[in-house]
């Protein structure tokens, strides 16, 4: 898992070009909760991108016409002052993580730890993983928390294939970052 350091760049994929990230705007059932979301993989920004088109397209906040999407990359200037906490794997910890933030009930103590960090970082749960969470948050594995169910989860994960994500949940976070420019990328 890559590390957040000082002078990392960082890319940022949505519908729409990305200068100022707004927290507001921002979802909060999110894989590490409510906060900006940018990766090292540049082709995972891309990838998210279109994505995220075909989402804006189908809830009419962009015309079903539209054929870019976009790629913000950005710099951290410093990581001085930062709460951070990284996930060096996709294991036990941050499945029970991504799974608190994506529903209310479940892992609540989890959720209430991550609080008081500015950055999370750790392997993307993204749309290819998906079904197996909502499998495991459905109990299909076993009920969800138990060894049989984590383990059964985790493997079909394939985490080794996985990108990361870095999560930056704080105003103090985003000040920290430089927009460089943003890329248009054509849609399929």
């Amino acid at each position: 898992m890559k590390r957040l350091k000082t002078g990392t760049i960082l890319y940022h994929g949505s519908y729409c070009a990305v200068e100022k990230p707004n927290l507001d705007k921002c979802a909060r059932f999110k894989d590490f909760g409510k906060g900006f979301y940018l990766t090292t993989s540049k082709e995972q920004a891309q990838s998210f991108a279109k994505i995220s088109a075909a989402k804006a397209k189908s809830r009419e906040l962009i015309s079903i016409q539209e054929r870019l999407a976009y790629v913000s990359s950005f710099l951290v200037t410093d990581v001085a002052g930062l709460n951070i906490f990284a996930f060096e794997t996709a294991d036990i910890d941050w499945l029970h993580c991504i799974v608190a933030h994506r529903r209310d009930t479940a892992f609540s103590e989890i959720r209430k730890q991550m609080t008081s960090y500015d950055v999370i970082s750790g392997k993307i749960a993204n749309d290819n993983t998906n079904a197996t969470i909502l499998a495991y948050m459905g109990n299909v594995y076993g009920p969800m928390g138990s060894t049989q169910a984590d383990t059964i989860c985790i493997n079909l994960l394939l985490p080794e294939r996985l990108q990361d994500q870095f999560c930056f949940r704080s105003e103090k976070a985003l000040s920290k970052l430089q927009f460089i420019k943003s890329e248009s990328i054509a849609l399929g």
